[in-house]
């Protein structure tokens, strides 16, 4: 005898669903062993019951049926199109009804799909093309004619890449490990703070990450190089680790010094001299181009470090982070940041002009002049009311960023 049994954790909906149960009723009493009626039946059964009851009580719908000397469930799906039978004697709970032909098998990629998108929020994708554009903009300073242009300076390039790019996840990934509560409210996106990763693996992958980084900047014996991941290492996690005397980031000034030190100083000069002494062996020199990159990227790092809280202000403010938006508001805070960046064009503006090479001129004229106006009208579309806004130009001032790195090179 066939049975209809609906268990549901929800309240009896206050509407009629006589229409339903008469349907169903006659559903029961009309089983003739048939897959094809069965189905054609259920699915009759369920269009009535999609006009009578609402979503969260459909999903609570289950029913259970003989057939023969079979002991079959069958559990109607509202958010599928197929029927799917199965058998609760069966090691496996469900199969595909062989007679639908309409079974689609999970995408085996998807794990792999969701794993590779985890860590790629997980490493901050913005800082890695910055990190990898820097050093190949700085190490192109080093060149000084074309021979220099060699598999020497290649391997040079991607031994520095390399190590610094995996110094740069552990970075980032310690700073997600110690802010996982206020990435909950500014960035619940990442995969720490969404739940994506425990803490043990976002552990195991900056551990892993540092250890590696350290290891290779050891194998290739560049002292230039290896003190730049080694200083790195220190402010980063100074600035982010959660114990006493250090999260640095708490403090201001002192947090827009650590990503200065890191992003306008360690960068220019540190693989400038690994580039220059360790890949070509020449003497310590620091030309106008490294002095004029040195310069620039201190205002651009120091816009940087002020920008990157203008959106996170709610969460600083709840976890005591004292920023200075959080001191001085987001408004007064961004305009700073575009006087700083604007100052920072004319005076590259007047450095371009000054060159005695032609082609140097008009490269680093028009290409400053093009960054200034550019800054200056994306202003005007601002809405500090919107988060979404404001990370939207912060990630216009890193595409700003990327952008003074194909300049640099041209500085002559």
């Amino acid at each position: 005898m066939a049975s209809l049994c609906i268990e549901s954790p929800f309240p009896k909906p206050s509407f009629p669903v006589t229409a339903a149960a008469a349907q169903l009723n006659y559903f029961n009493s009309s089983i003739s062993g048939s897959h094809v009626a069965l189905r054609v039946s259920r699915c009759r059964a369920w269009r009535v019951l999609e006009k009578c009851c609402d979503k969260r009580f459909q999903r609570q719908l289950v029913m259970h049926q003989n057939v023969g000397s079979f002991d079959k469930r069958y559990t109607l799906y509202p958010m599928r199109k197929t029927v799917h039978k199965a058998n609760s004697t069966s090691e496996y709970p469900l199969e595909s009804d062989p007679g639908t032909g309409a079974f689609t098998p999970k995408n085996p990629r998807k794990p792999v799909q969701d794993a590779l998108d985890a860590f790629y929020r997980f490493s901050r994708p913005h800082t890695v093309i910055g990190t990898a554009l820097s050093i190949i903009s700085v190490s192109l300073l080093a060149v000084e004619n074309l021979s220099d242009f060699s598999p020497l300076f290649i391997t040079g390039v991607l031994e520095a890449i390399v190590a610094a790019l995996m110094m740069n996840i552990y970075i980032v990934g310690l700073n997600q490990l110690s802010d996982i509560d206020i990435d909950k409210v500014n960035k619940p996106y990442l995969p720490l703070a969404s739940g994506e990763y425990s803490v043990t693996t976002g552990v195991m992958i900056v551990s892993s990450f540092a250890i590696m980084s350290f290891w290779l900047g050891w194998v290739v014996g560049s002292w230039p190089l290896f003190w730049a991941l080694f200083i790195s290492f220190v402010l980063g996690t100074a600035y982010s680790i959660n114990i006493p005397l250090l999260r640095w980031k708490r403090f201001a000034l002192v947090a827009a010094m650590c990503i200065l030190a890191v992003r306008a100083v360690i960068v220019q000069i540190a693989f400038y001299l690994h580039m220059q002494t360790f890949v070509y062996g020449r003497p310590i020199a620091f030309s106008k181009p490294v002095i004029f990159a040195t310069g620039f990227m201190s205002f651009f790092s120091v816009v940087i470090a002020l920008f990157k809280d203008i959106p996170d202000i709610v969460g600083d403010k709840i976890y005591g982070i004292r920023s200075f938006t959080v001191r001085l508001g987001q408004e007064r805070v961004f305009w700073i940041c575009i006087s700083l960046l604007e100052m920072a064009y004319i005076v590259a503006i007047l450095v371009g002009a000054s060159s005695s090479c032609l082609w140097s001129k008009c490269v680093t004229v028009v290409g400053h002049v093009a960054l200034a106006t550019l800054l200056w009208d994306r202003t005007k579309s601002i809405d500090f009311q919107s988060k979404t806004s404001l990370t939207t130009f912060y990630m216009f001032i890193w595409k700003l960023f990327y952008a003074e790195y194909l300049l640099i090179p041209f500085i002559r």
